[in-house]
């Protein structure tokens, strides 16, 4: 530090501050932060440029294609004018329109009034789950110490369908997001139908229209555990529970299993928004809502209008404005065109749909505040109470991930970022023990993730039948692919295979997290908005609202009144089921060749574009003006604070975690099972990837033969825990010291030949695969493959007394060549393999 006498030493003033060193110094300090602002104003620009290049070039191509099918449509369209004037049959065929068309009117009008119906009568129940199943409640969350609307339900299996205690359980939470429950089991074809179907007793977790008063998110995920441990209590032969969490659940499912981690078996997270702030520049509009039209303050306040309770109509209503052309238009022109094929269908899902829920304001807030608009879960920042932080680190369950390119509620980024956002990589996710999987559709939208039945008898149906072997995987991050095969008569059936991961290819399905800066700046403003609100706005906003102007603004919801106004309640109605019963006996229909319905389609495909229009220009907007405004310098500067992310272990300091150091100190600790457990983890880490067929052989061998049988679910999980950091951080050293794990010859013979099983033919086997297993053999004193083992060694029951039958003589000449490919491979790389028992 400089002292007095140096300041006006003049030998020292080279080396001393002076004011025009101080001068040059603040210069120079501006014009490294001018250079920073135009780095930044040039970023945004570049953003901007980006979103509107996408944007333009998605409204160009996407309306120009369609306008053109519009335009051949109206030549077809005049051309059936014309034939139709040239036969003399155009008045007739306009008259026989008009009457088809008043007629479908008066049809489709006594639809919505059934519609309008259903909805005051499903109120009037108080919105019971939409469940096409009949069920049982099991617990009610309002007994609990901590009361809330939350009940556990327990589904009744249909007749024919056999159900085994023994299986492992289900239990499906659906979305609270302003809908009722129901939408995971509202058709056969569906996941309560799969799981059913495959004999598993099947739990749902429902939600009452109102809240219990006081109730937070937290009571709700303690209820929740007590409900699996309720499933876990009447199970206890049955492994633990299959978790599946749809949309909001999906978060909730994620909060409930790393606040108890020791609850759970697999969870699967189906269109769930976890990283809320991920996405693709001009893509994903929903993402930029908050910061256009306002943060946490805007359901805060709807939360006091309504009394303390936020109504769910909100969030369906910007539902229906993501996509007004379907929602609001071609909804009813599909049902006004289709009315003779029945209006089951839209009844059936009109009833889920506009069943409308209640929050808490606190709830609320948690979501919008911790996830949405903070994005904290992520972050590790998420506090589910005070105090009680939660970790996506601790869940120590099989996580299953489906997400979609069609969604454009979830997409595939705030569906899988987190992962990469957790973890430093994919050696600490194996060394946490964790199994991550995901599963990419190419085109289902949200809502089909859970109800389609095509989604439920493919990808509903191979997760639930691979869920039985998944906790045999090796822990690390797959991709699972379902590939349709279909055979030569014509049937056909999948193939599903896990491929190992990396996190950059988590990180490849996105352009970038330069894009999520601005949304720091949203969640600091979002925070303060909060702050004055609750100061100067609450307290006016309070003393103004009673009960009844609350409930009054429910029922005037737009939601609520174009169902109620249609109902029969109202006495303009009264005479359309009349009308509507008579048109039915005297219905006469438009002939299918007649130009006034493709007129009237040409008309509605018109409108649906022009809507389809002004909402691709309102997202590209939008976007453009949350660019504009938070993407700035300055912007950035504001919200620098709440940037931070999740502060991330390197290889080093994972290396010294306590659990890697104690296993690999029982690196040479062990018997027959850590022997055989840790030659296929080693396998699978060698392989890169593993097919369904293997992976149900090494749960066979884990789950149904000694002595893996006799250990318990979680004794299993831990040794295959130990066997993964053992091979991801020792790995010459873990083929080495196989031998001090199997002392005699018969316990290496028997090891290595259910390793060899697992593994499958050897003509199926990738050249390092069958490397490996010679590999083994070397250092066990074994002599080298040359056969098949075709069946399960441990099985007792399962000897086969020919090892070569005509199968095995087709197969045997490709098995000798793989042979002799990793014979001469390991020659090649001077590593020995046997012959004949002999070195």
């Amino acid at each position: 530090m400089t002292s007095i006498f140096d300041l006006f030493t003049i030998a020292n003033q080279p080396d001393v501050p002076r004011p025009e060193a101080d001068a040059l110094a603040k210069l120079h300090g501006a014009m490294e932060e001018a250079r920073g602002e135009l780095q930044q104003v040039t970023e945004t620009g570049d953003m901007v440029g980006k979103a509107l290049t996408r944007h333009s070039s998605r409204i160009l191509h996407d309306h120009s294609d369609r306008s053109r099918k519009t335009l051949d449509a109206a030549h077809a369209v005049m051309d059936s004018f014309r034939k139709a004037q040239g036969g003399n049959r155009l008045l007739e065929d306009f008259q026989s329109y008009l009457r088809d068309s008043a007629e479908r009117a008066i049809l489709t009008a006594d639809t919505l009034r059934k519609r309008g119906d259903i909805f005051l009568s499903h109120e009037a129940e108080g919105c019971p789950p939409v469940l096409m199943y009949d069920y049982e409640i099991v617990m009610d969350g309002a007994d609990l110490p901590l009361p809330c609307n939350y009940m556990l339900l327990k589904i009744v299996p249909p007749k024919g369908v056999e159900i085994e205690d023994s299986k492992r359980p289900f239990i499906i939470i659906d979305p609270r997001a302003g809908h009722g429950p129901g939408i995971g089991g509202f058709k056969a074809d569906s996941q309560v139908g799969v799981a059913l179907r495959d004999g598993h007793p099947v739990y749902f977790v429902a939600f009452r229209r109102l809240p219990e008063k006081g109730q937070f998110l937290s009571y709700v995920t303690r209820a929740e555990a007590a409900f699996v441990r309720e499933v876990m209590r009447r199970h206890p032969e049955a492994p633990k529970p299959v978790i599946v969490g749809n949309c909001q659940g999906g978060w909730a499912t994620l909060l409930l299993a790393a606040t108890n981690p020791d609850l759970t078996g697999p969870i699967v997270i189906n269109g769930a928004p976890v990283a809320t702030w991920g996405g693709e520049v001009g893509e994903n509009p929903m993402r930029y809502t908050a910061g256009v039209n306002g943060g946490t303050w805007i359901p805060m306040m709807l939360s006091d209008l309504g009394g303390g309770l936020f109504d769910g109509a909100h969030l369906v209503q910007n539902f229906e404005m993501l996509n007004p052309a379907r929602t609001l238009f071609r909804k009813y022109t599909d049902l006004y065109r289709d009315i003779d094929k029945g209006d089951e269908r839209f009844l059936e899902f009109e009833k889920w749909w506009g069943g409308l829920f209640l929050m808490t304001e606190a709830e609320i807030r948690w979501i919008v505040e911790q996830l949405f608009v903070g994005n904290r879960l992520v972050k590790n920042e998420a506090r589910i109470e005070p105090g009680r932080h939660v970790d996506l680190k601790a869940i120590r369950a099989p996580i299953i991930v489906f997400a979609s390119h069609g969604d454009n509620i979830t997409p595939p980024q705030q569906a899988l970022n987190w992962i990469a956002e957790t973890y430093a990589d994919v050696s600490e996710i194996r060394l946490r023990g964790q199994r991550i999987i995901y599963m990419v559709h190419d085109q289902v939208g949200h809502l089909g993730i859970f109800v389609s039945s095509q989604i439920a008898n493919k990808e509903h149906t191979e997760v639930t039948s691979t869920l039985n072997t998944i906790e045999a995987l090796a822990p690390n991050l797959y991709e699972m692919r379902i590939e349709n095969i279909e055979d030569k008569d014509g049937d056909k059936h999948f193939t599903v295979s896990f491929t190992e991961r990396t996190l950059d290819d988590i990180r490849g399905l996105d352009d970038g997290v330069s894009d999520e800066r601005p949304f720091a700046a949203v969640a600091r403003a979002s925070e303060i908005q909060a702050q004055a609100y609750e100061m100067w706005m609450r307290p006016m906003l309070r003393a103004m609202t009673t009960d009844t102007t609350a409930e009054m603004g429910r029922a005037l919801h737009p939601q609520r009144l174009q169902r109620a106004m249609m109902s029969s309640k109202n006495p303009a109605m009264t005479p359309v089921e009349r009308i509507a019963a008579d048109v039915r006996e005297k219905r006469q229909k438009a002939g299918p060749g007649n130009p006034f319905i493709a007129a009237e389609e040409l008309v509605f495909d018109m409108m649906e574009q022009a809507i389809d229009l002004w909402r691709d220009q309102r997202d590209m907007m939008t976007e453009l003006m949350f660019q504009s405004i938070w993407s700035t310098p300055w912007m950035r500067v504001f919200g620098r604070s709440h940037e931070a992310r999740r502060t991330l272990k390197n290889t080093s300091e994972l290396q010294g975690l306590p659990e890697v150091q104690a296993a690999l100190f029982n690196i040479d600790r062990g018997g027959f099972v850590e022997a055989v457990i840790r030659m296929l983890v080693l396998l699978a880490e060698n392989r890169g990837g593993v097919r369904r067929d293997r992976l149900e052989r090494s749960s066979q061998v884990l789950t149904r033969d000694e002595p893996f049988k006799s250990l318990a679910a979680d004794r299993r999980a831990m040794i295959i825990h130990e066997q993964t950091i053992i091979a991801s951080f020792a790995l010459d050293k873990a083929v080495e010291t196989l031998p001090l794990l199997l002392r005699t010859e018969d316990e290496r013979q028997r090891a290595a030949s259910a390793v060899q099983f697992i593994a499958g033919p050897i003509a199926e086997m990738a050249p390092r695969t069958l490397e490996m297993l010679q590999k083994f053999r070397v250092v066990l004193e074994l002599p080298a493959i040359t056969e098949d083992v075709s069946t399960d060694p441990l099985d007792e029951e399962d000897v086969s007394t020919d090892p070569l039958d005509d199968e095995e003589e087709v197969a045997a000449p490709r098995r000798k060549a793989a042979v002799s490919r990793v014979k001469a491979a390991a020659v090649k790389k001077r590593v020995p393999v046997r012959k004949g028992g002999e070195r």
